[in-house]
């Protein structure tokens, strides 16, 4: 069974793997006659527990779940969200779940927000973990998001490309940069354009943290709702008041929608795509802007 490099890289920060008899970094070039001893670590049992939370299932078998999750759902534990997660949920829906990414992360290939909703797909075994997390490593998995943005685009379509990095000034944001940090492109088609909103379809070449935020905050069309990037206050203030204005004073999370995925089931050797519904408020907010 293959190891993920991410599960190398733990092991070796924690003392797992070991050159020459001493501890090492992740970081260090292997030089010729270099002896490596590898000692995985015991798999602990997960000390979370099963909780009876609805899930909206778009797709499952045996090795993998794929299923809509809505806005109010964070993926894993972590500060502050210690029960009530999309892990806890999982462990309530079914027995078996990969464990490659630790035991409070069980099943989770990759994640989304908060306060994104839609299609994510979780693995019920190490095998099909694996197989799925390569294939987001090497962007075989084809990501669509739908966002509801401030403004009106000066081309309907195109790409934006640059490199991310964490903020300097705030650190749970990240910042465009020069030619710092990771590759970040993300392809745009604006699909309806009313009342200084536009509604986006956007595909992503890279999975960058916070990618898709960052890249239309920087040009200029923060997502409606958005808190950290500017998707709130400022664009507010500029409505007048009305049923539009009120609802957007009780929004309270990103209108950013997975809205498709398209991957290769690793066990059937098929390809699968999964399309997820918008949530309620997403629907009532497009109304409100284009009918």
């Amino acid at each position: 069974m293959a190891t993920s490099r991410s599960q190398i890289a733990r092991w070796i920060d924690e003392g797992h793997v070991l050159v020459n008899g001493k501890k090492t970094k992740a970081s260090y070039l292997v030089k010729p006659e270099d002896q490596i001893e590898v000692t995985p670590p015991k798999i602990q049992p997960s000390k979370l527990t099963a909780e009876n939370i609805p899930l909206d299932i778009l797709y499952e078998d045996k090795d993998l779940i794929v299923l809509n999750k809505p806005t109010s759902l964070v993926v894993h534990p972590g500060a502050g969200h210690s029960q009530g997660t999309l892990v806890h949920a999982l462990l309530g829906h079914c027995k078996g779940l990969s464990t490659i990414g630790g035991v409070e992360r069980p099943g989770i290939v990759h994640r989304l927000d908060k306060g994104t909703s839609g299609v994510m797909v979780v693995a019920k075994n190490d095998k099909t973990h694996q197989a799925l997390s390569d294939q987001f490593k090497n962007h075989k998995v084809k990501k669509i998001y739908w966002a509801l943005v401030y403004g009106k685009f000066k081309e309907t379509e195109g790409t934006i490309s640059n490199f991310l990095t964490r903020s300097p000034n705030h650190r749970k944001k990240f910042a465009v940069s020069g030619s710092r940090g990771k590759k970040a492109v993300t392809h745009y088609q604006v699909l309806k354009e009313e009342r200084g909103f536009s509604l986006v379809e956007l595909t992503l070449e890279t999975g960058r943290t916070h990618q898709i935020r960052v890249h239309l905050t920087d040009a200029g069309h923060s997502i409606v709702g958005d808190p950290l990037y500017g998707g709130h206050s400022s664009r507010l203030r500029q409505l007048q008041v009305g049923e539009l204005r009120k609802f957007l004073v009780n929004l309270d999370h990103t209108l950013l929608h997975a809205f498709k995925l398209k991957f290769f089931h690793p066990i059937l050797k098929k390809e699968m795509e999964l399309q997820a519904g918008l949530p309620e408020d997403f629907s009532r907010m497009m109304k409100l802007c284009f009918d």
